[in-house]
């Protein structure tokens, strides 16, 4: 079963059309996060280290798919923006925004869920398309290079066996989409703790 798989997933990775394929993830996956795109990057570029795909052309593709996407979230929001306010992913966004700016879109595209609701939020509160389009490649180009290269050791490690060498980049992709969802909830918490000068004064004495 396994074998008929892997056959399978090559000859998809053999394929011109998978270019084509991965664009269109990234591009979805910009305003419908459930598409799996970062999981299709990676998987190409597992391939690549055998020869199958060509990474540098993963990494173009996924990356201009993406940027694409998000242009297409911030269209929305800026259409849609005062059905979004009340949205919790909404407010949390606005608030990332007010306080880091542009860069915010940055950091969220390594947060579930986060980089829709940082376009969406950017077009809902018509953030400069310069800027934005600026902070976006970087996104957008970080993400791609990232999820191409994880896959892409992941592959020269099990060169023999990319099932596994799929498995670690995807472990090592959840690793670190964890490690920043904690620091960020650590940081939060942190933020929300009062501080001993706002404690109140003792008058007993």
């Amino acid at each position: 079963m396994s074998h008929a798989i892997l056959d399978l997933v090559q000859q998809v990775m053999s394929s011109p059309w998978l270019y084509v394929a991965l664009f269109a993830l990234a591009l979805l996956d910009g305003f419908f996060p459930i598409v799996p795109a970062e999981t299709s990057v990676i998987t190409a570029g597992v391939f690549a280290a055998s020869g199958e795909t060509n990474l540098a052309l993963v990494m173009v593709v996924a990356a201009l798919g993406a940027f694409a996407g998000d242009h297409v979230s911030y269209l929305i929001g800026r259409l849609s923006g005062g059905r979004l306010r009340d949205k919790k992913a909404f407010v949390w966004a606005r608030g990332a925004l007010e306080e880091r700016g542009g860069l915010v879109l940055v950091v969220a595209r390594y947060i579930p869920g986060g980089r829709t609701a940082t376009t969406l939020t950017m077009g809902a509160v018509r953030h400069p398309l310069r800027s934005f389009t600026f902070f976006d490649a970087i996104a957008a180009s970080s993400w791609a290079v990232y999820s191409g290269l994880i896959g892409f050791f992941g592959g020269m490690a099990f060169e023999n066996d990319p099932i596994k060498g799929l498995l670690l980049g995807l472990g090592i992709a959840v690793s670190v989409t964890a490690v920043v969802e904690i620091v960020r909830w650590a940081r939060k918490r942190r933020a929300i703790q009062p501080s001993p000068e706002g404690l109140p004064a003792d008058t007993s004495v």
